[in-house]
């Protein structure tokens, strides 16, 4: 007794079901990924029981490396004009919230001024990102 031979399948036929698989994947990632601009410079924040994490967006993000270099969402600024910038960009956007993400080992002296800083802006309120406690 003989067997029937299986149907032979086009060359095309055996590729679409992986083709299909390789464009969900494709599909999922990029849902589920968040691209987010990098950092100006390293900063390594300091650690907090609680408070927000340090992966926010960068919209009213401030950020001051341990060297005391000082980036507005995302651009190199001046402490000279800080004030000025803030100021700006918050009459632009009244809705605007304020986030410092400073490196731990900023002086507190110099974080002080930058708040000093941000106060004359008229910014009523800033938040300042930390890395969970270890």
């Amino acid at each position: 007794m003989r067997m029937p031979e299986p149907e032979r399948r086009e060359q095309g036929e055996q590729i679409i079901p992986l083709i299909n698989i390789v464009f969900l994947l494709l599909i999922f990632f990029m849902l589920a990924g968040t691209l987010s601009a990098p950092d100006p410079f390293d900063i390594d924040p300091p650690e907090a029981r609680q408070g927000l994490s340090a992966d926010e967006p960068q919209e009213g993000l401030l950020s001051i490396s341990a060297a005391g270099g000082l980036a507005f969402e995302g651009d190199a600024i001046a402490m000279e004009v800080l004030a000025d910038t803030v100021r700006t960009r918050l009459r632009e956007d009244e809705m605007l919230r304020l986030t410092l993400k400073a490196d731990a080992g900023v002086r507190a002296t110099f974080l002080l001024d930058v708040m000093d800083a941000l106060r004359n802006a008229g910014a009523d309120s800033v938040l300042l990102l930390t890395s969970p406690e270890s």
